[in-house]
């Protein structure tokens, strides 16, 4: 998640607890993809995470006394942004299950076009120049990172879409959610504590991932303790990094998120490769780089 940084430099505390931040987010991706393999469901897997999230956020909402005043405007939008982030945790989760963990995190890394494009649609703002320029380094480094033509793999176009289609549509879909999501939170939820906005976006992604698994007869638990261990980790990783993003963060002066923490899909490839032996060819190293330098100076652009 990335969004703009002040004109001050940060902190070398700062930007180190940025980088674990983005480690943990890229292992909890990986822990969900041994939880996959080993009968955990998509649903499944973001109850557990919603789950113990809200409650650690909601505990420290009290603890903080952080002021739950909201205009009904604010509520009825914190809704829709909550079950925009329910959907885009489903997709992106689905994604994750289907491709290899570092390419289904780059094509999410799409969203800061899906959130030029909805900023367009619904506020009429046109893009800045920098995200023009930026534009086609992110589709040119998509396209080789997920080998679109076949040339990598030597399946061809038909047979790497075949292999991979499913899971990048869900991955571009999670990103065109999560871009109309950060699209409302700016316009239409400011005043709103980051706090309260997360706790509340976690309940709300929880019961979407409830409604999915009562809608496919309930919860699909490990059926292996490597299964069980995935689970518990992608609880305790994602758990974890959010409670340290709004709890230490906004004390070492860092507002919100950072675009450092955009090097999630590298750390991803590397715990990919070395936990669940999973390998893409150089040239698709050469498009997640090209993707990941892209998106990081759009988060690291001056107001």
């Amino acid at each position: 998640m990335a969004a703009t940084m002040g004109k001050r430099a940060i902190s070398a505390g700062a930007f180190a607890t940025l980088l674990l931040i983005a480690l943990m987010m890229g292992a909890n991706h990986v822990s969900a993809r041994i939880a996959f393999n080993n009968g955990v469901d998509v649903a499944t897997a973001v109850i557990f995470r919603s789950a113990v999230t809200a409650l650690v956020v909601s505990g420290l909402l009290l603890i903080q006394r952080v002021p739950l005043m909201t205009t009904k405007r604010h509520k009825q939008f914190l809704v829709i942004i909550g079950l925009l982030i329910g959907v885009q945790s489903l997709c992106l989760y689905s994604a994750v299950a289907r491709l290899p963990v570092a390419l289904a995190l780059l094509a999410f890394n799409t969203y800061p076009l899906w959130t030029a494009l909805w900023d367009r649609l619904l506020y009429g703002r046109r893009p800045e120049r920098v995200m023009l320029r930026a534009m086609p380094v992110i589709l040119v480094g998509l396209a080789l990172a997920l080998d679109v033509l076949g040339a990598a793999s030597g399946l061809g176009a038909a047979g790497q879409w075949a292999r991979m289609g499913a899971g990048v549509a869900f991955a571009l879909a999670a990103a065109a959610t999560f871009g109309l999501a950060l699209v409302l939170t700016q316009h239409e939820t400011a005043g709103v504590d980051g706090r309260l906005r997360t706790a509340c976006t976690m309940v709300l992604a929880g019961l979407v991932a409830l409604a999915m698994v009562g809608a496919q007869g309930g919860v699909h638990l490990p059926a292996a303790s490597a299964g069980w261990w995935g689970l518990g980790a992608l609880t305790f990783l994602y758990g974890t990094a959010f409670t340290i993003m709004f709890t230490v963060l906004p004390k070492l002066g860092v507002a919100g998120n950072s675009a450092i923490m955009n090097v999630e899909p590298v750390f991803a490839l590397v715990l990919a490769w070395l936990v669940l032996g999973q390998t893409i060819a150089p040239v698709q190293v050469v498009g997640a780089l090209l993707v990941v330098g892209a998106v990081m100076v759009l988060g690291l652009r001056k107001n």
